[in-house]
């Protein structure tokens, strides 16, 4: 069983103003005096508007589940103690008049001196799940094999489509927003381990990066632990919209070290393609057009139901599906959260929209 744990990125925002507020420091400390949080599963981010958290590992979407929800209620109510809100939204919905604070980590000083513009406008919460790939050369494969599979994670994913108080008709500015950094977007294919980590130290010697930590791509090999990190969703507004999400990476990356066995052939898709597809499904998310690997034009859905197929034997294998399925199902009918923001801002204008993005967290 390929075990899973989930990161997820929270943005303190004004209850009134919706505007980010640099309250990290303290709502970390009040999340900490809480029994149920352990102090490295509540972490700083790169802006003191924000705050991360950090499953532990976990063999079952259950266990998943149930951290998000504990981990969620213990920001969210630390969060209110201190009179802000902790946000599930991909992006700051407002953005304030002169930046937000950098935490005062020295990688973080060194990010603002080598791109200041870009780490102001760093106000972008993502959700990154680790499945467990021990060998690294097994690692590599993998990357090379779900590349093809992140620009349908990413149109189911969308959570946002607001930045500086408009739409942006982008159903996933933040993958716009990432995207503005050296060494980010899909995955480049890997002739192996050694020609991944050649690269990445001919990167690092550039002085492009400072290390490996700012490799932005969607998917990497951690520097932390032995897992293949898949970063190209948007924080989701729902607990179990994430779980489904760490299920559908499990099953993906089983499925492609399956295939890796098996000596399948890789997954042909040229780069600037999938570049593209990745520009189509931030655009649209479920609402229109994907990008095909052969250049072709489909719907989101029928790019969901091609991923589901590809997953079905891995899900069946893990006893996910029934739970994966019924989710997706309920993702397709619903709309992504980006369709739920847009609506409560039609709708309500910014208080409703406030109120959608932090009364989720611990949503069933």
């Amino acid at each position: 069983m390929i075990t899973v744990g989930v990161e997820e990125e929270y943005l303190l925002l004004d209850p009134e103003t919706g505007l980010p507020v640099p309250r990290a420091d303290a709502v970390r400390a009040a999340a900490g005096l809480d029994p149920v949080s352990e102090e490295d599963e509540v972490q700083a981010e790169l802006l003191q508007a924000q705050v991360e958290i950090a499953t532990p590992v976990c063999t079952e979407l259950d266990e998943v589940g149930g951290h998000l929800l504990r981990l969620r209620h213990a920001i969210g109510s630390a969060a209110e103690r201190i009179g802000c809100r902790a946000a599930l939204t991909g992006t700051a919905p407002v953005k304030p008049a002169e930046p937000v604070p950098v935490t005062p980590k020295a990688r973080y000083l060194e990010m603002r001196c080598q791109a200041r513009r870009l780490v102001d406008e760093q106000l972008i919460n993502g959700m990154h799940v680790h499945a467990g790939v021990q060998d690294r050369e097994m690692g590599v494969e993998v990357l090379n094999r779900i590349r093809v599979w992140l620009p349908a994670l990413l149109a189911m994913s969308v959570n946002s489509p607001l930045w500086e108080g408009r739409d942006t008709g982008f159903a996933s500015w933040r993958t716009l927003v990432y995207g503005r950094w050296a060494v980010s977007g899909p995955p480049p294919v890997f002739a192996g381990v050694g020609d991944y980590d050649r690269r990445v130290a001919r990167l690092v010697d550039s002085g492009v990066i400072s290390d490996a930590g700012q490799l932005y791509w969607q998917a990497r090999l951690s520097e932390k632990y032995p897992t293949v990190e898949i970063r190209c969703t948007d924080v989701q507004l729902r607990a179990d919209d994430a779980v489904m999400f760490a299920g559908l990476v499990r099953a993906l990356v089983a499925t492609a070290v399956q295939d890796a066995k098996s000596g399948a052939p890789l997954p042909d898709c040229p780069q600037e393609l999938l570049q593209a597809a990745t520009w189509q499904a931030a655009r649209y998310g479920l609402s229109g057009p994907l990008v095909g690997c052969e250049g072709g034009r489909h719907s989101a859905r029928d790019a969901v139901g091609l991923l589901m197929r590809h997953l079905r034997p891995a899900l069946d294998e893990a006893g996910d599906s029934r739970e994966v399925t019924a989710l997706v199902h309920r993702l397709l009918r619903d709309g992504a959260p980006a369709d739920r923001q847009r609506r409560a801002m039609a709708e309500g204008g910014l208080p409703a929209l406030i109120e959608l993005i932090t009364t989720q967290s611990t949503a069933p």
